[in-house]
């Protein structure tokens, strides 16, 4: 329960100062209208360093609280394996570009949004630097740390993993504090199918990877779709739809590739001591 209450108090309190500095700069010096809830290059980045610093505040508490090595919430019974992590993000690259491209199919952005500008590019910079980072924060927050914190909460092994994977999805959800109920099943989805990822790999290189790409077409494709403005952040009602059943699929191949991988590497694994 503490790491529960220090990742969501990180969330929205790191969110809050950091956006509220923002805010007072944009507003105060650059003539921002104070209803204009885009996120500019500025509010971006802040958006993205918030979510960067909950990752070593749950760290934190896990090594001090739960007296566990952070390296604990990374992989189980093995290093990180950054090669992996390559990997999976060049899978994950290909079935996002699928999957987007699909969405555009199914329901297509006006190509009169299209637009390229200074605030275009500064939004792209920022999303190159930061949001890989922002990503790999919240799977080192929620699927290492906040999954194997309720899971821990029952013995049997089956439980410990639909409580832990419900648990962090459901919060991971919350978080992200839409009403749409097609963006809450993308989110429910994106948190659970990177919690399966993490369970079959016993590691976050999937995770990581999978959210990484999610984030990083999303973003810049609403970077790309803004009329040169600043990216829109509609999460009311009616926001989403029932195109987004698209990414849901996604997800679930990826969790099947994420599958197939490991049991190929465990195969190869048992070969080679054999031999």
């Amino acid at each position: 329960m503490v790491l529960t209450i220090v990742v969501v108090a990180a969330v929205y309190g790191l969110q809050l100062i950091l956006g509220g500095i923002v805010a007072l700069v944009e507003i105060g010096l650059l003539d921002k209208a104070p209803d204009d809830a885009s996120l500019t290059p500025l509010t971006f980045l802040a958006i993205n360093l918030s979510t960067i610093l909950v990752a070593p505040l749950a760290l934190l508490v896990l090594t001090k609280a739960g007296q566990f090595s952070w390296r604990s919430a990374l992989s189980v019974g093995r290093a990180f394996r950054w090669r992996q992590l390559g990997v999976y993000a060049g899978l994950f690259a290909v079935l996002m570009i699928l999957a987007n491209a699909a969405v555009q199919l199914i329901h297509p952005s006006p190509l009169s949004l299209f637009a390229v500008s200074g605030t275009t590019i500064a939004l792209l910079v920022v999303l190159v630097l930061t949001t890989p980072l922002q990503a790999a924060a919240e799977e080192v927050a929620f699927r290492g740390v906040l999954t194997a914190s309720y899971a821990s909460w029952v013995r049997a092994a089956r439980p410990a993993l639909m409580i832990g994977i419900t648990g962090s999805s459901v919060l991971f959800a919350v978080v992200h504090t839409s009403l749409d109920p097609w963006m809450i099943l993308n989110y429910l989805g994106l948190g659970a199918s990177t919690a399966v990822m993490a369970v079959l790999s016993r590691g976050l290189e999937a995770p990581i990877a999978f959210h990484v790409m999610n984030n990083v077409f999303a973003y810049g494709i609403g970077a790309l779709f803004a009329e040169g403005g600043g990216i829109g952040q509609d999460r009311s009602a009616g926001a989403g739809g029932p195109y987004m059943l698209v990414l849901l699929l996604a997800q679930a191949i990826a969790i099947v590739t994420v599958w197939q991988v490991e049991k190929r590497r465990r195969l190869q694994r048992r070969t080679s001591c054999l031999r």
